[in-house]
């Protein structure tokens, strides 16, 4: 099976990702008590500031990622998938790109945060080699930093000559 193509997204598609990560991070409101934090975020802004990159559907947008890069790591600012598309090996497949562009960048980690409710998370990215680095207490609830080193990367071989 192949994989799907990702592509960058465009302005035109603000609209579509808000309501695809209103459906992927709807089912965290109950145990968080609030909206987590990428379902208040203006994705025109979003679009404007930052690399976002999506898998469309046959109907919609199923996937998505939005990158920052940061002095030594790229920071995964999320990632979400389609709550009718999960356990289908599309966030494994964003999280291998997110990686392979900080290995292209020359960066040493990936680095990201998520809520303490998100324990489905919070094990996935621990199973990509992910460890937690800290956490901060914000409006009520704890954000778990994590980060993943990259092997390699930003390492410069000499050659002899």
């Amino acid at each position: 099976m192949t994989e799907p193509p990702l592509r960058r997204a465009t302005a035109k598609d603000a609209e579509t990702i808000a309501a695809l990560v209103d459906r992927a991070y709807r089912k965290y409101l109950p145990r968080i008590g609030r909206p987590p934090a990428p379902m208040t975020d203006d994705y025109d802004a979003v679009l404007r500031d930052h690399e976002v990159w999506v898998v469309d559907g046959p109907e919609t947008i199923d996937a998505l990622l939005v990158l920052m890069p940061d002095a030594d790591a790229l920071f995964i600012d999320n990632i979400a998938v389609d709550p009718a598309r999960q356990q289908g090996g599309l966030g494994r497949m964003l999280m291998t790109f997110a990686e392979n562009a900080a290995r292209g960048r020359g960066l040493c980690a990936l680095t990201l945060v998520t809520n303490e409710h998100m324990s489905e998370n919070i094990a996935f990215y621990t199973r990509l080699g992910f460890v937690e680095t800290g956490r901060e207490l914000r409006r009520g609830s704890y954000t778990v930093h994590m980060r993943k080193a990259l092997l390699g990367a930003g390492i410069a071989i000499e050659e002899d000559t």
